[in-house]
C-alpha cells in the first residue's frame, strides 16, 4: 500500500463544497469593498461588497474584522481564477424570506425603517428583503406627500407574499384602523353626555370645527361656539390648537360639542339686567327692513323695530342707523321664556303734550325674532 503525499492528505483533510451549500468561515482579511474568508477548502472565498449587502455606500471595514467568524452562501466553487465567490446578501434574503412568510402566516406586527418614498407608496427592507407598502395602505386616509414618512420606522403587516415573483406587500393602514377602533371603543365607554373634556381641533370648516377627543372627533358646530355671534370658524379656532370643550349629545358614533357653559350664559341672570324699563346702551348688529337687532352683550340680543326708533317716520333703519353703531333705549318688553327683548329709542323721548303718557307706547310692535332670524337663514 502506498504511503500518501503531504499534499494529498492536505487535500483530503479538506471539506468538498457546492454552489448554493452554507458554509461558515473566518475572516482572513477586510478590505473597504472585500472580504477574504477561511472556509475549510483549498482556496480561500471571497465575498465582495455587492454580494454583502444590497447598500453598495457600506464600507466592509466597518462591519467585519479579522477573526470574526460568518455563516456565507456558496455562489461560485471557481470564478475563473480558482477563488470561491461567496454571498451574504443573498443567504440573509434567503432567510428573510422565511422570516417574511412566518410573518404573513401569523399576521405579525413588523418594524421597519422607510429607507425610500417612491411615487406610488414606502419601501422598507426587513432581513434583506425589500417590501412595498402602496401608498393606499400607509394610512387610513389619503396622503398627498408621503416624504415625512422617510428614515421613519412604522409597524406594518405583510398582506401578500409572492417569493416567486419577489412581490411583497405591506400594509400598515389596517394596524392604524384597529387602534382606531380600539381607542374609540374604550372613549365611548368613559363619557357620557354633559361631560367636560379635552380635545384638539383636527380640521376647521365653514360650519363647524372637528375636535380630536381621542378615539373619536366630535362636532363643535358654529352655533355652537359661543353665546354671542361667531362670523366665521376659521377666524376663531386654528388646526393643533387644545380646546376644553362640553359633550352637549352621544348619537351613536356621533358627538356633538359645545362652547356654550352655562356659568357663562348670558342670560342666566337676564330677568334683572334686561329688566322692562331699563335704559341700555348695545351695538347694532345687523338690520332688516322693520327693524335693527341691538347687541346688549355676547349672545343678547334685542329688537328695536322701527316704528321705535324715533317720534318721526322712518322707511327703513339703515336710513338713521348704521352696523357697529352704539345706540340708547329703553327696554319696553321683555320675555325670559322665549329669550326675546324688544327696545325703544322712541320711549326716550319726551312725549308729545297731545299725548297721554299711558299712550306712549301705544305702538310698540311685538315681532317673533326667532321666525325673522330663521326667515333671514332662508334667503
Amino acid at each position: 500500500m502506498s504511503e500518501l503525499t503531504f499534499e494529498q492528505m492536505l487535500e483530503e483533510s479538506l471539506k468538498t463544497i457546492h454552489a448554493g451549500e452554507v458554509v461558515e468561515g473566518t475572516v482572513i482579511d477586510v478590505k473597504p469593498d472585500e472580504i477574504v474568508l477561511n472556509i475549510g477548502y483549498k482556496s480561500d472565498g471571497i465575498l465582495t461588497k455587492s454580494e454583502y449587502s444590497n447598500d453598495q455606500s457600506v464600507d466592509l471595514t466597518a462591519v467585519a474584522k479579522v477573526g470574526d467568524t460568518m455563516e456565507v452562501k456558496v455562489l461560485k466553487v471557481n470564478d475563473g481564477e480558482g477563488q470561491v465567490v461567496l454571498t451574504y446578501k443573498r443567504l440573509a434574503a434567503d432567510r428573510g424570506n422565511k422570516r417574511i412568510e412566518e410573518a404573513y402566516n401569523n399576521r405579525e406586527v413588523l418594524k421597519a425603517t422607510v429607507t425610500q418614498v417612491l411615487d406610488g407608496g414606502l419601501s422598507v427592507v426587513v432581513d434583506e428583503v425589500r417590501i412595498f407598502i402602496p401608498a393606499s395602505l400607509v394610512s387610513d386616509t389619503y396622503e398627498k406627500d408621503l416624504t415625512k414618512y422617510a428614515g421613519q420606522e412604522i409597524e406594518f403587516v405583510i398582506s401578500e407574499y409572492n417569493p416567486k415573483k419577489r412581490r411583497y406587500i405591506g400594509d400598515r393602514r389596517q394596524l392604524i384602523a384597529a387602534q382606531k377602533a380600539e381607542l374609540q371603543k374604550e372613549l365611548f365607554e368613559r363619557i357620557h353626555e354633559g361631560d367636560i373634556v379635552e380635545g384638539v381641533v383636527k380640521n376647521v370648516t365653514d360650519f363647524g370645527a372637528f375636535i380630536d377627543l381621542g378615539g373619536a372627533d366630535g362636532l363643535l358646530h358654529i352655533s355652537e361656539m359661543s353665546w354671542g355671534r361667531v362670523e366665521h370658524p376659521k377666524k376663531v379656532f386654528k388646526v393643533g390648537e387644545k380646546l376644553t370643550v362640553l359633550i352637549k349629545e352621544i348619537n351613536g358614533s356621533k358627538i356633538a360639542l359645545s362652547l356654550k357653559f352655562d356659568d357663562a350664559n348670558p342670560w342666566k341672570d337676564a330677568a334683572e339686567k334686561f329688566a322692562i324699563g331699563s335704559v341700555l346702551t348695545g351695538k347694532v348688529a345687523r338690520m332688516t327692513d322693520f327693524g335693527a337687532f341691538v347687541e346688549l352683550e355676547p349672545g343678547v340680543d334685542a329688537l328695536l323695530h322701527v316704528s321705535q326708533i324715533s317720534k318721526e317716520h322712518i322707511d327703513k333703519p339703515s336710513d338713521v342707523l348704521s352696523v357697529g353703531e352704539e345706540v340708547t333705549a329703553k327696554v319696553v318688553d321683555f320675555n325670559e321664556a322665549d329669550r326675546k327683548i324688544s327696545l325703544s329709542i322712541k320711549a326716550l323721548t319726551a312725549p308729545d303734550s297731545t299725548v297721554k303718557d299711558e299712550d306712549s307706547d301705544a305702538d310698540v310692535v311685538s315681532v317673533d325674532i326667532d321666525a325673522v332670524i330663521a326667515a333671514e337663514g332662508e334667503e
